[in-house]
């Protein structure tokens, strides 16, 4: 059990550890560093040519008409592409067989195998003349069958994508123990169970992918600037995989970002092909995507299908938990694709809950769509969804309070080791339930019910929990350098898409040397800049950044001292350190010697020439464990299905806070996304053509402001002790907890009416659907 004292509840506007973020100065002033406000004198500008078929032969390709026309430099198909290899993917899941990894080079070769499928590229003088000749490159195909739908993928008379994977399967992952599992419901009193859709997700991101390639040809170093993140492992991937390169032969840089989500973190081919024309032209080759490139090429989220099984003994409580799940891939292995149906939802699996046993089964197919790589979130939304949406099944089918379920069976005892070996530390997941229901005003809710009625609406009350676990690898390293100008420069793995990593890193820094926050400048995204990183990811930047950060302070303390004590003339034992500098103790005359971290690094510079620095190696692999419970209450009009969110409801737990105003931010995010998974977003594929019907924002919905209402949030601090900070992490908590408490909400509001399931999203079509079906049954 968590004391009562280990637990603070936090209003973020209020508390003084809530400083608003520093880089919103020049970005509100419009003088962010976004990649392409800034040309590069001489740079040239590459357009894609790209498939219109889900799956197709090149037959051949023509490129004498655009070739001739004003502008262009060069265009260029695979054959062209001399000594670049397939994208690798690095990641390793521990799978039956061997995970397959088709070839993908950075154009297609002989075959397309997804709608926008790179076929060939053009550099021109401007962006408009690049575009022009794409539309002048002539294609031959021979039109294939394709597969577009995950439930048919895996179907004996499908339509085969890669020959070296039969059947267009990937992979198969198991875990869990099966005896125990099949004993636990052999013996259950109940079982509950129910088959879900976690829907395709576009990213969307507001500033689209962006890359500018150079090269360097008296060092051969080739220089990537990206709107990006994860620039140490992208380099990884095009040095030693695409281009077979020491990684001192490519740089990779971000500015400032404008969104990502986890889609940016990914290799893209576009990325491979900038540089290799740079050096092929000796220019600069600047490429920005368009919208339409984003949706049919940039990475999509979620997209799989699950069986879930729950078994109960005659009370209620949990015995068992048994997890299907069929995965798309989409047409390639990306970066970080196959761990997000496989490693990540199996560290979460379970959630807040006590459960003896757990089995996985997930099998991952290829389709020939988009591929599915890491979107915000990356496997724990879909294992709390899955999970929550159970617990509610089998609430109803048991006649037991939807939450008074949850309680009796929430872990109340830590450290708990759950069915998989995932070690929860702390929580207090009883008290936040407890507690958001007390905020969302249970009590209350069967008068608002009735008033609802009296306007023909139907109003529903949903609660959701959810478990984050916030990555504990790989591991981290942190720089400090004291400058002369009166600065730190602080240098960090991680990276910022929004995060606000300048103001809270530089608070975390502030605080353990005594300085003030303005005295911090951060360096990141830079692999010239920064020598090693992990990234940013998993909601891990605090909890490995952060902790690498205060022991680079520790390390600078710990180096200035012997100068210190030189300069004061006094032995080290002797000196204290505070407020950024080492004091000598009082003598008799009640004075004492004092000197500060800059003078210390001036006279360091003076002495050797070297600068004040230090280093904080983090070496980590715990998992931290960002928590909450969630209410949802949706009023649904029956006649036409629309569903309206009248109030959403928060308790979390983010461990220690070190900036809790940019906390209620970040989850703020979070649950706009999850809404908009729950409500209106869904990426859709004709199942004949192949093509992505959901390819604009015409036909892809984005939550509007009047999609979401004002949040009710609540943050309660339960310190961590896996980081000195006890911090626990929450950039993806938002849209984790989110789906699952929109969606129980919506049934709840329709169950009287007949309807027992609905699958994501809960659009207004959907909705009406159901209850016509279920009104149709009913007869």
């Amino acid at each position: 059990m968590i004391a009562p004292d280990t637990m603070r509840r936090v209003a973020a506007p209020d508390d003084p550890r809530s400083l608003r973020r520093r880089e919103d100065q020049r970005f509100l002033t419009g003088a962010g560093r976004y990649l392409d406000d800034h040309l590069v004198p001489g740079e040239l500008f590459a357009a894609m040519v790209r498939s219109p078929h889900a799956h197709a032969r090149i037959l051949s390709i023509d490129t004498t008409a655009a070739a001739d026309m004003p502008g262009v430099r060069g265009i260029y198909t695979a054959d062209d592409l001399d000594g670049l290899h397939p994208l690798p993917c690095y990641i390793v899941v521990k799978t039956v067989d061997p995970l397959i990894v088709p070839p993908r080079f950075p154009l297609a070769r002989e075959r397309v195998r997804h709608v926008g499928d790179l076929v060939a590229f053009v550099v021109a003088e401007s962006r408009e003349a690049a575009r022009d000749a794409c539309e002048q490159v002539i294609v031959n195909y021979d039109i294939l069958p394709s597969v577009t739908e995950l439930r048919g993928a895996l179907d004996p008379q499908a339509a085969q994508i890669w020959p070296k994977a039969p059947g267009n399967l990937a992979f198969r992952f198991e875990r869990g123990d099966r005896e125990a599992v099949a004993k636990a419901f052999a013996g259950a009193a109940h079982v509950a169970s129910c088959d879900l859709v976690n829907n395709r997700i576009v990213a969307a991101a507001m500033e689209p992918r962006i890359a500018l390639g150079r090269f360097d040809p008296a060092s051969g170093v080739y220089r990537l600037a990206i709107s990006g993140a994860s620039v140490h492992a992208i380099r990884r991937e095009l040095a030693e995989g695409v281009f077979g390169l020491p990684l001192d032969r490519i740089e990779v840089s971000c500015p400032d970002v404008g969104g990502g989500f986890g889609m940016k973190n990914v290799t893209y081919p576009e990325y491979a092909l900038v540089l290799w024309a740079a050096r092929k032209l000796a220019r600069p080759v600047h490429w920005t995507a368009d919208r339409l490139d984003e949706f049919t090429s940039g990475v999509h989220g979620r997209d799989n299908l699950t069986k879930a099984r729950l078994a109960l003994d005659a009370k209620g409580r949990f015995l068992a938990l048994a997890v299907e799940t069929l995965s798309n891939l989409g047409a390639y292995v990306s970066s970080l694709g196959p761990g997000s149906s496989t490693n990540a939802p199996s560290t979460a699996m379970g959630g807040l809950y006590d459960i003896p046993a757990m089995t996985m089964d997930v099998r991952g197919a290829f389709t020939n769509t988009v591929p599915i790589d890491a979107y915000r979130g990356a496997g724990k939304p879909e294992a709390n969804y899955l999970l929550e949406r159970l617990i509610d099944t089998a609430a109803h089918q048991l006649a037991i309070d939807p939450a008074e379920l949850r309680r009796r069976n929430f872990i109340r005892h830590f450290p708990h080791r759950s069915a998989f070996g995932t070690v929860i530390d702390c929580g207090a997941f009883a008290a936040n339930l407890d507690r958001v229901l007390a905020a969302a005003d249970r009590a209350g809710f069967a008068r608002r019910k009735r008033e609802a009625k009296k306007r023909g609406k139907l109003r529903g009350f949903g609660i959701g929990c959810f478990l984050e676990t916030s990555r504990g690898q790989p591991n981290e390293e942190a720089w400090l350098t004291v400058r002369r100008d009166g600065a730190i420069d602080m240098a960090v793995g991680t990276q910022s898409n929004g995060q606000g990593h300048e103001t809270s890193f530089a608070q975390v820094a502030a605080q353990r040397l005594g300085l003030p926050i303005e005295t911090f400048q951060l360096v990141q995204g830079d692999t010239a800049l920064v020598p090693r990183g992990g990234g940013h990811g998993g909601a891990r930047s605090l909890h490995l950044g952060g902790t690498a950060l205060l022991m680079a302070a520790d390390d600078l303390i710990a180096r200035a001292l012997p100068v210190a004590a030189q300069l004061l003339q006094v032995g080290a034992g002797e000196l204290a350190f505070g407020d950024g500098r080492f004091r000598t103790v009082a003598g008799a005359d009640g004075l004492a010697q004092e000197v500060d971290l800059f003078t210390i690094a001036r006279h360091a510079a003076e002495s050797n020439g070297a600068a004040l620095s230090s280093h904080g190696d983090n070496i980590c692999d715990v998992i931290t464990f960002p928590n909450g419970a969630q209410v949802a209450e949706v009023e649904v009009d029956p006649e036409t299905g629309a569903v309206s969110l009248e109030r959403y409801v928060a308790v979390d737990d983010y461990g220690r806070l070190v900036n809790p105003l940019l906390t209620e931010s970040q989850v703020h995010g979070g649950l706009a996304q999850g809404i908009g998974q729950a409500l209106l977003e869904e990426a859709v594929y004709d199942p004949d053509s192949g093509q992505l019907l959901s390819a604009t924002f015409m036909d892809y919905a984005m939550p509007r402001a009047d999609d979401i209402p004002f949040f009710d949030l609540e943050m309660v601090e339960v310190p961590t002790k896996a980081n000195p900070l006890g911090a626990k992490g929450s950039g993806q908590a938002g849209c984790i907890g989110a789906p699952q408490t929109v969606m129980n909400a919506v049934l709840d509001a329709l169950r009287p009416l007949g309807v027992t399931h609905l699958d994501m999203p809960a659009t207004p079509a959907r909705v009406w659907r159901a209850i016509r079906d279920a009104q149709a049954a009913a007869l």
